[in-house]
């Protein structure tokens, strides 16, 4: 009876138990209880590895690789320990080991059963697995490795080891196609993990690898095998190739810190390679140029012609028939985008088909600009509170969220990451919400001096009316000319600023330190740290700067590259300093800054849309109903019209003095305090769907002298000159909201005319 229990426990069938592990009834009567609990325990032990061993028999045949694989080390596992138990526990038997046969003749059953214990939680464990990979989503790697991850987190030690095992299997297949995918671009047709595309297909990567080794590995195994099925004259060098093999054979997924560190090292070394043979010098200097031309606006011309071509689309969607054609959708904004490059410099730049706008909100009927004062003081101290939330200016250019994107292609890709076209994007919401409500004002300007001229043919000098009327009309009109003068000044301002002083001397700056330099050969391999270059060769960034640019325009401070070559890292250092200096100097990264911003652009279009309600004059014309009065009064639609004025004019004096206030205060805090910490920074966070968002910090002091974030305070400072020319805002003097509404002399001295 003990050698057919032998062979039962290494799976042979038996007599003994005719279906499962249940004793056949006619040996019942033979057995003590404890000897049929006995017999029922090792024929539950010998039915799950029977189970086992005929499915992993028919798993084995399965067409993926990683099942096959798991049920190698199954059945190597089971025979290595449990085959070999039964063989040894046989062999003592035989031997009539005193450990095991009593008396030299007697073999206990407990003693047996207690031998294949160790094995009832393994095998009810292992049992469960293989029922469960019988559904297809396991032929995945990515779910087959997660799955096993997890059984393999479990107190019971035997049960843990053999799912580790098998798991390691598995990550090893995986690691293989892993390197035949980084290293080689190239994919198994039964198991890839990339489309055609090299797009990384669902369930190919396990979850315990993050999401910025996904991206990485879907860039680095595009870009091999893009260069590779170019059959271009360099190809990646097979020194690094077979090193960075041997970097992945030596780590598993599963350890996600050591595993990302290499993937990064792999990502940084192919982009440095890339850098040096595929993505050339031109190529970054044209991107760059292209986006400072139409994100920065640095196309003036073009950025006119576009902010006319939207008003004209919408005037035309406005004065239209109702229906479908009255929706402004995103083929109408691109057909904006190609009238607007007509007779420009841009109509035969080959970029601006990378160009594209598009509508989060979808299609939209266009609105006039409201002419509600929500401006007040309590949206001026909410602004002021030190609130985090961010301002959005993409929908002060069409009266909805508008986004432009820039299509970029490969091997540009390697350059332009999603984050930096988001901060262009920001950048050209704000830049051309200023540039859109600076040309309203110059539009509404020459309106009024049209109109005066017309009223002073008939007026002669004066303004026509009565003594009265023509005192109240007088002071109406200069308090109009007056409002308006101050507008442009602010808008003339604050423009020229961040287009001369931020934009201008940021873009030059950078321009200046991606000119032509020696490139050393590829000296980083697999660190990921530039090893030193000897000093005969090498060529600072600073070597021919300091002399073109005055200090506070030096390069020395530009992320601390002075001393650096020119490589991948060192470009993409440049431009996202370039981008963080843009950011910040041009008011951005301050939130209450931002947020007074707007309310200013909205209280001068709120301006323009009255003045264009009133037919395009300040004045109501001498034969309009009620623009003159009787018995020694003045006409209701000029006091009508004078409240209008004054409370706008209130309400943009209160945002201009806020400003100034908040502009010198930013100068001594953050963002551009010398102490600023990185843990600190400002976010700009934005949803895909307004279209802008960007992370930047100022950078500490990395050397002598305005180097760092000291610049960009210079920045500001230039501004707060700009502004406070005449001493206006820094002499201590009575608030405007103060003064008396009914002085009109007070009124004339204020704007500068009397």
């Amino acid at each position: 009876m003990i050698a057919e229990i032998f062979l039962i426990l290494a799976g042979h069938s038996s007599s003994l138990f005719p279906s499962g592990h249940a004793v056949h009834p006619a040996f019942v009567p033979l057995l003590h209880p404890g000897e049929k609990q006995c017999l029922e325990s090792l024929g539950a032990i010998a039915y799950k590895y029977r189970k086992i061993k005929t499915a992993t028999t028919t798993l084995a045949r399965s067409p993926s690789r990683y099942i096959a694989a798991l049920c190698a080390r199954l059945n190597t596992i089971l025979k290595d320990e449990y085959e070999n138990l039964v063989i040894d526990t046989e062999a003592k038997v035989l031997r009539r080991d005193s450990s095991l046969v009593g008396a030299g003749s007697f073999v206990p059953l407990a003693s047996i059963r207690a031998i294949f214990a160790e094995w009832d939680a393994p095998l009810v464990a292992l049992e469960s697995l293989v029922v469960e990979l019988e559904d297809e989503k396991y032929r995945k790697p990515g779910p087959l490795i997660d799955t096993l991850l997890t059984r393999s987190h479990t107190g019971v030690h035997r049960v843990s080891t053999i799912y580790a095992r098998l798991c390691e299997a598995v990550q090893r297949v995986w690691i293989t196609q892993l390197q035949a995918y980084v290293i080689h671009g190239s994919l198994d047709p039964s198991d890839p993990i990339a489309s055609k595309e090299y797009i990384l297909l669902e369930g190919a990567m396990p979850s315990c690898v993050s999401l910025q080794s996904r991206n990485s590995i879907a860039y680095v195994g595009r870009a091999i095998a893009t260069v590779k099925s170019a059959k271009w004259e360099k190809q990646f060098p097979r020194s690094v190739a077979i090193e960075h093999t041997r970097l992945l054979d030596s780590v598993l997924p599963q350890d996600q810190y050591e595993f990302d560190r290499i993937i990064a090292e792999i990502r940084v070394t192919v982009s440095e390679w890339l850098w040096l043979n595929v993505l050339t010098q031109n190529d970054v200097e044209d991107a760059v140029d292209s986006l400072a031309n139409y994100f920065l606006l640095r196309n003036g011309e073009f950025a006119l012609s576009l902010i006319r071509e939207l008003e004209r689309l919408k005037i035309s969607r406005l004065t239209g028939r109702s229906g479908p054609s009255s929706m402004i959708r995103e083929q109408d904004l691109q057909l904006a985008l190609l009238r607007s490059s007509l007779g420009t410099s841009a109509q035969r730049d080959a970029s601006l088909s990378r160009l594209r706008f598009t509508l989060p909100s979808g299609p939209l009927r266009p609105l006039l600009p409201s002419l509600a004062n929500t401006h007040t003081v309590k949206d001026l101290s909410t602004s002021l509170a030190g609130g985090t939330e961010p301002t959005s200016f993409d929908d002060l250019l069409l009266g909805t969220p508008l986004v432009l994107n820039y299509t970029v292609s490969w091997p540009l890709d390697l350059f332009l990451q999603s984050s930096d076209l988001q901060i262009y994007a920001a950048l050209f919401a704000y830049l051309s919400a200023l540039r859109k409500t600076h040309t309203r004002i110059h539009v509404c300007w020459a309106g009024l001096s049209n109109a005066q001229r017309a009223r002073r043919r008939w007026t002669g000098l004066g303004e026509g009316g009565t003594v009265e009327d023509l005192n109240a009309r007088k002071e109406l009109l200069r308090y109009g000319w007056g409002l308006v003068r101050e507008m442009s000044w602010f808008l003339d301002t604050l423009l020229g600023y961040v287009m001369t002083d931020v934009v201008d001397v940021e873009f030059m700056r950078m321009k200046r330190q991606l000119l032509p330099k020696t490139i050393p050969p590829l000296s980083r391999q697999v660190t990921g740290v530039q090893s030193p270059v000897d000093g005969s060769t090498s060529h600072p960034l600073t070597s021919h700067s300091s002399s073109i640019l005055p200090p506070s325009h030096s390069t020395t401070s530009s992320a601390g590259v002075s001393n650096a070559h020119l490589d991948f890292s060192t470009l993409r250092t440049i431009h996202t300093t370039y981008l963080e200096r843009l950011l910040t100097g041009s008011l951005l990264s301050n939130n209450a800054l931002t947020a007074i911003v707007r309310l200013i652009l909205e209280v001068c279009e709120q301006f323009v849309a009255q003045v264009e309600r009133w037919g395009g004059d300040i004045l109501p014309a001498l034969l309009f109903e009620g623009s003159l009065a009787a018995d020694d009064k003045v006409g209701e639609m000029v006091e009508e019209r004078r409240g209008v004025v004054a409370e706008i004019n209130e309400s943009f004096n209160t945002l201009l003095e806020s400003f100034y206030e908040q502009l010198a205060l930013s100068t001594t805090q953050q963002p551009f305090s010398a102490a600023a910490d990185a843990s600190k920074s400002m976010v700009y966070n934005m949803s895909t769907a307004s279209a802008s968002g960007f992370h930047t910090f100022i950078r500490p002091k990395r050397g002598k002298r305005l180097e760092g974030d000291e610049e960009v305070r210079r920045h500001v400072e230039r501004l707060l000159l700009r502004l406070d020319f005449n001493g206006e805002f820094s002499k201590h003097r009575i608030s405007r909201n103060s003064r008396s509404k009914d002085a009109g002399e007070e009124i004339l001295k204020e704007v500068g005319l009397a």
